[in-house]
């Protein structure tokens, strides 16, 4: 069985006093997700709104991919499968 796709992402950014905010969009075409993240400079940091940047942008993708890992276990145990119990991440056997 052959499948292919293409999903859609938005991340925007957004700086204010010293936090940064991420909010990533993914659109699958036929459901949208959001992951949020957020960043603040510590009063000792040097101010590098890159780094802001970066961090909260990582935690966006790291909300958005525990999203993603709830709703594919859930649909592992849709179609009759047994959800991991060791606490691993669902996949599945090759």
């Amino acid at each position: 069985m052959s499948h292919t796709s293409e999903w859609k992402c938005r991340l925007h950014l957004f700086e204010d006093d010293g936090i940064t905010k991420a909010r990533l969009v993914l659109d699958t075409g036929t459901t949208e997700l959001t992951g949020h993240g957020t960043a603040r400079c510590g009063p000792g940091d040097a101010d590098v709104p890159e780094i802001g940047d970066e961090l909260a942008a990582g935690r966006a993708l790291n909300d958005l991919a525990r999203q993603l890992l709830r709703i594919a276990e859930r649909d592992i145990e849709d179609v009759g499968a047994a959800r991991p119990d060791t606490g691993e991440i669902a996949a599945w056997s090759l």
